[in-house]
């Protein structure tokens, strides 16, 4: 709910002049609008056109290196958490209780449909130019029911992965998608360029809290994890 405040206004008039006495008049304060309009929702953006085909089965679209990536999770996880603690990070990935256990997934991973809290971590440099372990500020991502399958898109900025969650097991979800930067206003197919598809699986590590865990990402790090959290 949007508050627009008009504040308080108050002036004196003087009346009259030569040694008559001066008059104060108040003028009402205008009333206070509050709007009842809520914002308009976030547009969905077009889901890329190769995982509409694929149903329900991640298999039938995962790329090669797609695949040896999910393949080479648990290597990806113990490169990166060994490079965060040779840095002296180790505080840091305590700190954040269960997100960045490898093993932690409970069941029914699968996060409802509605607005998350998501924030990514970066651990593990790759290359010269990043940290071993990045935080960036949370922002606004959704979460979307596609009938068979979930889609998964951030709600704005320059960066914005969209994509498909697929079933997997009872404690995994597997997610397919690619990076919108800009003003795109669709994305690339999934497939056609490996600099922007991603690939990740979705596991539920506390009560109301899931990740979405990227190995082997294409720049800057190796393994991103993105935390979300239901903003409602």
């Amino acid at each position: 709910m949007k508050r627009l405040s008009l504040g308080l206004c108050g002036c004196a008039l003087l009346a009259g002049c030569g040694g008559k006495a001066h008059k104060s008049v108040e003028v009402a304060a205008p009333p206070v609008i509050v709007s009842t309009t809520t914002p308009p929702p976030v547009p969905v953006p077009p889901l890329p056109a190769a995982l509409k085909t694929a149903g329900a089965d991640w298999h039938k679209v995962v790329t090669d290196r797609d695949r040896e990536r999910l393949r080479t999770w648990r290597t990806a996880w113990l490169t990166a958490l060994a490079k965060v603690k040779a840095a002296g990070r180790g505080a840091d990935l305590t700190g954040q209780g269960s997100l960045f256990e490898p093993d932690r997934a409970l069941t029914k991973p699968a996060p409802p449909p509605g607005r998350y809290r998501c924030r990514v971590f970066k651990l593990g440099a790759n290359g010269t130019a990043m940290r071993d372990f990045t935080a960036y500020p949370p922002y606004e991502c959704r979460v979307n029911d596609e009938g068979e399958v979930s889609s998964l898109y951030k709600a704005g900025g320059s960066q914005r992965p969209v994509g498909l969650l697929f079933a997997d097991s009872a404690s995994r979800q597997v997610f397919l998608g690619t990076m919108m930067f800009g003003d795109e206003k669709k994305p690339m197919d999934y497939g056609h360029d490996n600099g922007r598809d991603m690939v990740g699986y979705i596991e539920r590590v506390d009560e109301r809290r899931w990740r979405l865990v990227l190995p082997w990402p294409k720049f800057e790090s190796i393994i991103d994890v993105i935390e979300l959290v239901p903003a409602e």
